[in-house]
Order: structure tokens, then sequence, then C-alpha cells
């Protein structure tokens, strides 16, 4: 399995997961431009990505989806209220190949399938990934909201896996944000701040766990070498820590 992080951060996030010959794209928070040549970067052809993946409304997660769809061709798999609510606060355009899922359950192509997982982000109806094929499990772990029931389980199951490490509370608590901004990052619908993502890692991750990819950073409210510092710290070397950038693409991640 070949995971890529093209971008992720509030200006934009798109992963893409690989596994034999079943190609994967999750959120369109980027442009189409962007995501095409970014994935060139590898050798791979967007146009021969079978399936969208979208997590929740959010327009860093969605505003390009309408071009990923209509310009690249490729479905869209969405669930009907997270649909509802990207139509009615942007402006998409015409999706011309939806396939509607339930928060919750399985979508198999071949021998992967995406498992979804719900989320107490403060969406409208949000959702994480698991990405599974015969022999490994990658999460696919942003905008999480705080750390939930069955998170864990989910962390213990998983051989690799990108979790949001969106903010070091030095900052949050010392930065130019307002006070109820400040409270909804923290709140249960909000964030994961990098001390929240560190503790789980190693809490509640098991040996089989090969690396992580910290994503969603936020740009005013953290720091790559800070994130990737505390993560260090709490971990030790347990495994292999990456960041992932919010202004280009990631190396291939490999199981």
């Amino acid at each position: 399995m070949k995971v890529v992080s093209l971008q992720s951060g509030s200006n934009g996030n798109c992963f893409y997961v690989e596994s034999g010959n079943v190609r994967l794209l999750f959120d369109a928070g980027i442009s189409g431009k962007k995501a095409e040549e970014r994935l060139a970067k590898h050798g791979r052809d967007i146009r021969d990505v079978d399936a969208l993946f979208i997590s929740h409304d959010h327009s860093d997660h969605t505003k390009s989806v309408g071009i990923f769809q209509r310009k690249f061709g490729m479905p869209v798999y969405i669930t009907p209220r997270t649909l509802n609510a990207v139509n009615r606060h942007q402006k998409i355009g015409k999706l011309q190949r939806v396939r509607l899922f339930t928060a919750g359950s399985s979508q198999s192509f071949g021998s992967v399938t995406v498992h979804s997982i719900p989320t107490p982000h403060d969406s409208v109806d949000g959702v994480a990934f698991v990405v599974e094929d015969k022999t490994h499990r990658v999460g696919i772990l942003t905008d999480l909201g705080h750390a939930f029931e069955g998170l864990k389980e989910v962390l213990r199951s998983l051989d690799a896996v990108i979790i949001e490490s969106n903010y070091d509370e030095e900052m949050l608590d010392t930065g130019p944000y307002p006070e109820h901004l400040k409270r909804r990052i923290r709140g249960e619908g909000g964030h994961l701040s990098n001390e929240d993502s560190a503790i789980l890692l190693k809490q509640f991750t098991s040996a089989r766990l090969k690396w992580a990819c910290l994503c969603h950073l936020s740009e005013e409210n953290n720091e790559p070498d800070r994130a990737r510092a505390i993560h260090q710290k709490i971990l030790g070397t347990k495994f292999p820590i990456h960041v992932a950038s919010r202004y280009d693409v990631s190396d291939i991640y490999e199981l």
C-alpha cells in the first residue's frame, strides 16, 4: 500500500492511497491543477483514480469536489447530509457521478475496502476513514473533534496512520485568536492538539504500526518542527513520524 499527502491544513486537504490497481483520493480541498501536478510528481495520473471520498462538509475538504468529478471523471462518495450541506453553502456545480454512503458503512473496490467512522467534529455528518487491503490497514483520521469512543480500538488495528495534530497548546494560548475560537478548537467538536495526538499514538497503537503522518497543522497555532518534537518527546523512537505539508506534496509512504 502507498500513501501520499497532496496537502493538509486549513488551506486545503487531499490524500492519495494506492493498493495494487486501486487508486483512491480522500477530500478535495485543493485545486484540480495542484492535485494533478502533485500526483504527477510521483508518476501517477489523477484520471486513473477510482473514487473520491469526502470526509465532511467544510470547504478545506470540499471546495474542488465539483472540479475533481467533472474534470477527471471520478465518482464522488459522500454522505447524503454532507452533500446537502455542501450544496447549501458552496458553489460546486453539478455532480454527475455521486455514490451516497452512510456514515459507519464500508465500500469495496476489488481487494480494497474503505471503512467510514463517524466523528464528533463540528460538521454536519463527518467521518474518518480506514483503508484496508488483504495485508494492511491505514487510517485517515483528521478533523476528529476529540478522542471519541471507538477511536482507540481503531488505532490499535492500524499499520499506519495519518492523524491530525492541529494546534500547539502554548501557541493557541498566546496567539491572536479570539477566546470563542480558542474554545471551539479545544472543544468536543474541534481538533486534536499535538499532545492529544501523541498521547493517543503512545497509549493506543500496537506494535504493528509502522509510521504516523501528522496532518492538518494550524498555520497560526502550530509549527511542523514543534509538532514533530512533541511527538518524539512522548513517543521516543517507537516509529517514524512524518509531517504533512500545508503547501506541497509528501513523499510516498509505503507499507
